[in-house]
């Protein structure tokens, strides 16, 4: 009887060895500071042969009027990951953008209205895919990349090093063709990777390149809008890309 009695008292009382362990762990948190964590988008498209930023002006202090990104706060039970096809969705409205995390961005004074570590995320889209609606809602505009304007906090490192990510990219993976439609011109082409490493290239070798690679197919649909002869449209195979993905351009 006592035996048993003994037994039940130990299980009132709980192992003092766990209680422990969890009350360190708790303490161990608490005293430490918190902070905010957002996300960042930086959306590149590509039109009229620039490659353009979608931004718009701030509504809120500090730096109300300047020039922004668009993000949001990463709530408790999501990813960075999940924050931000969240933030670029309520965004553009589209879902399975290409999207690539450009770094973590902290410096202590970086807002000046909390503790805020921003993890930035760039992405790229078709213009013409960005319904003009969601645009006025969002009271956002396409800004020429090689005319930023002053932006909020660290804002402009994050677009800077989003570009070089992807000028880094873009020639040894198929990413450029997210800024275009799906059927396009080898001249459009040549001119987003133009836009994206920010000088000319060679026509002859960039289309003998092109000629080189398999999954980018010649179609036999003519453009006649952006061509005064009409030109070829082609399109970017992926599957045939994925059996072998080999890519430099």
């Amino acid at each position: 009887m006592a035996s048993q009695q003994s037994h039940s008292l130990r299980k009132k009382e709980g192992c003092p060895t766990k209680q422990k362990t969890h009350l360190h762990m708790e303490n161990f948190y608490n005293e430490h500071d918190r902070l905010l964590v957002a996300v960042d988008c930086i959306v590149f498209g590509f039109d009229e042969g620039e490659l353009r930023v979608l931004m718009g002006k701030r509504k809120m202090d500090p730096g109300r009027g300047l020039w922004s990104l668009y993000g949001g706060f990463v709530d408790e039970n999501e990813s960075v990951d999940d924050a931000a096809k969240r933030v670029l969705f309520g965004l553009t409205g589209l879902k399975d953008l290409y999207m690539k995390q450009v770094g973590a961005f902290g410096d202590v004074g970086r807002d000046p209205g909390n503790r805020v570590v921003s993890i930035a995320y760039y992405s790229m889209i078709n213009v013409a895919d960005y319904d003009q609606a969601q645009q006025q809602e969002h009271d956002v505009a396409w800004v020429n990349i090689e005319q930023l304007p002053e932006m909020f906090s660290d804002h402009r490192k994050m677009v800077d090093k989003a570009r070089r990510m992807m000028k880094e990219k873009i020639s040894h993976e198929p990413i450029g063709f997210n800024l275009l439609p799906e059927l396009f011109t080898l001249t459009q082409l040549q001119k987003v990777y133009e836009a994206v490493n920010g000088e000319e290239i060679d026509k002859r070798n960039f289309r003998k390149r092109i000629k080189e690679m398999d999954f980018i197919e010649k179609t036999e649909h003519i453009d006649k809008l952006t061509s005064k002869r009409g030109a070829y449209l082609y399109r970017f195979n992926e599957k045939a890309y994925n059996e072998e993905p080999n890519f430099k351009l």
